[in-house]
């Protein structure tokens, strides 16, 4: 995968995603590469186990840590560990020694003791740009993830990224579900990358599985913004907290069949203009 990302050819305009698994990406812009989310191990499987809940992952990562020399930034929108993985930021530190790491300001710490120098890391605090150069620029939103949770600064425990790439406006949800305000703050976004495996009481209360968006939320909040494509995310890793996408179909195509969309395969390449 590391050779197909590397000799990927964008026309101007263009990004490429490239499919890491769970929520994971790895976004090519001109030369520039984001990496949102990258669950790359089987850490999730050795350390959080329980007699409710076995996390088995479904398929093997596409891509290993160690060929991510190239990655400029990466990107954490919570510290669950599907989402900051320990292993792979780990393993990043030390073979990636210009990769600046993005997260909320209220994660800062939690991810310093990956080995990452804080110097590389930068927090942000929510609704605020923050220029990357290159033409990017990453703007933290608060993430609801069934609800909003912030430190004791006042800072957000879960965020989701809105990525200006260019002309370009991405969204990563990260783990999250509909509050009041979001549509509002991803106005002009063309491409929603959002979760889809739901919520309810057995995974919640049962199970301490706390939830996302469902299908007919990603999609109606698509609808709303005016998305040009709706990536769903969080359905095929861990049956325990999956779902099967064909609803996520069924779903979009009865309640707004005009919608683009994209279901990705783990190590699929999806390139995307916006005109």
């Amino acid at each position: 995968m590391r050779e197909k990302i590397l000799n990927t050819q964008l026309a101007k305009g263009q990004i490429a995603l490239f499919y890491l698994g769970q929520v994971g990406f790895l976004i090519k812009y001109e030369n520039t590469y984001v990496m949102i989310d990258g669950y790359l191990s089987d850490y999730v499987d050795r350390h959080c186990c329980s007699e409710q809940v076995q996390w088995v992952r479904k398929y093997p990562a596409p891509i290993s840590a160690e060929e991510l020399d190239f990655v400029d930034f990466v990107l954490c929108t919570h510290t669950h560990f599907d989402h900051a993985d320990p292993d792979t930021l780990s393993v990043l530190a030390k073979v990636n020694h210009k990769a600046k790491y993005i997260v909320s300001a209220a994660n800062v710490e939690t991810i310093s003791t990956y080995g990452i120098k804080k110097s590389d890391i930068l927090g942000l605090k929510a609704d605020v740009k923050a220029d990357l150069g290159a033409g990017l620029a990453v703007t933290a939103l608060p993430a609801a993830h069934e609800e909003l949770h912030t430190d004791s600064e006042g800072n957000y425990l879960e965020v989701g990224f809105r990525l200006e790439l260019g002309d370009t406006v991405l969204f990563h949800a990260g783990d999250g579900c509909p509050y009041p305000g979001l549509t509002q703050r991803l106005a002009g976004a063309d491409v929603l990358l959002l979760p889809i495996n739901g919520r309810d009481y057995y995974r919640t209360v049962v199970c301490d599985i706390i939830g996302c968006f469902d299908s007919r939320e990603a999609v109606l909040l698509a609808k709303e913004v005016g998305a040009k494509l709706l990536i769903p995310t969080h359905f095929d890793l861990y049956d325990v907290n999956g779902v099967n996408p064909a609803h996520f179909v069924d779903t979009l195509k009865t309640l707004n069949p005009g919608q683009g969309f994209h279901i990705f395969a783990p190590g699929e390449r999806y390139l995307f203009a916006k005109n």
